[in-house]
């Protein structure tokens, strides 16, 4: 069994620790040290720094990546809901909640929100308060508000 090959892309809001084998991407985490991005980047994990690099870019919408998050089965469903919020697009954790068919369950959604394993390409950063507010988020509120304004330049000035 291949163990998990690891690479590193500097983005505009942190540099992009990427994770991942034959099985699929198993991680993108964003930490706040300053690493270069990987000059050798393994096979595995080249298409996920192209499509990331095209993301940044403002050029891509949409990933087409094999995932393999780890998680338990409640967390990966939460976490397959997350892949249907349309890039620009934004949704309550009610609504999310909603679409999972359980709406007392709203905390355990927050909290598989929050730890979902693929920074980006799963979108929790789409997921807001019902009242408006960026509340949550594991990689920083900014980092979640640059990632809103980002995707939402093509159809109106700052969101907050």
């Amino acid at each position: 069994m291949e163990s998990n090959q690891t690479a590193y892309y500097k983005t505009p809001i942190g540099t992009a620790k990427i994770t991942g084998d034959i099985n699929g991407i198993s991680s993108v985490t964003v930490i706040d040290d300053v690493i270069e991005t990987s000059i050798i980047i393994p096979e595995y994990l080249q298409e996920c720094v192209q499509q990331l690099d095209d993301y940044f870019k403002g050029i891509r919408k949409q990933f087409n990546l094999k995932l393999n998050p780890q998680g338990t089965d409640f967390q990966k469903r939460v976490w397959d809901e997350l892949l249907n919020v349309e890039y620009g697009k934004t949704r309550t954790y009610l609504e999310q909640t909603k679409k999972l068919g359980d709406v007392k369950a709203i905390r355990a959604v927050a909290s598989a929100n929050g730890k979902n394993p693929i920074w980006i390409i799963i979108p929790c950063h789409r997921i807001i308060g019902s009242n408006g507010d960026l509340t949550g988020y594991a990689g920083g509120i900014w980092r979640k508000k640059w990632l809103l304004e980002h995707e939402n330049t093509s159809t109106q000035q700052l969101l907050f």
